[in-house]
């Protein structure tokens, strides 16, 4: 008598030939994606526009722009404070767009350690 395969498992190593492509697809476009976000610079504008910062998508800060009126000696507090708010809405913008192009790149798979 002649055993045979269930036919989930006849085809098997076409099977495992397509995952591995598309894992080999994945894994290249997840690269292409973390390259691309070490050079892309982000920009927020933070208090009515009174200070700019200009970050690359790896946490640089490449640039911090201030309207000469929100430089106050008496109010140095509230500069300050202006700062924290916009370093912080900088990377959580570069933590949404990351997030957004990495499932975007695993096809909505949660891969730890990558975003």
């Amino acid at each position: 008598m002649k055993s045979r395969l269930p036919k989930e498992y006849q085809n098997s190593n076409a099977n495992m030939n397509q995952m591995v492509r598309k894992a080999q697809k994945m894994q290249e476009d997840m690269t292409r994606v973390q390259e691309e976000l070490e050079t892309k610079e982000f920009t927020k504008q933070v208090g009515g526009g009174a200070m700019e910062l200009v970050m690359t998508g790896d946490r640089k800060l490449r640039s911090v722009t201030l309207k000469p009126e929100v430089v106050d000696k008496d109010d140095i507090e509230m500069l300050q404070d202006l700062i924290i708010s916009g370093v912080n809405e900088i990377l959580q913008d570069i933590e949404d767009y990351s997030t957004s192009e990495m499932e975007k790149a695993t096809g909505g798979m949660a891969i730890p350690g990558f975003f």
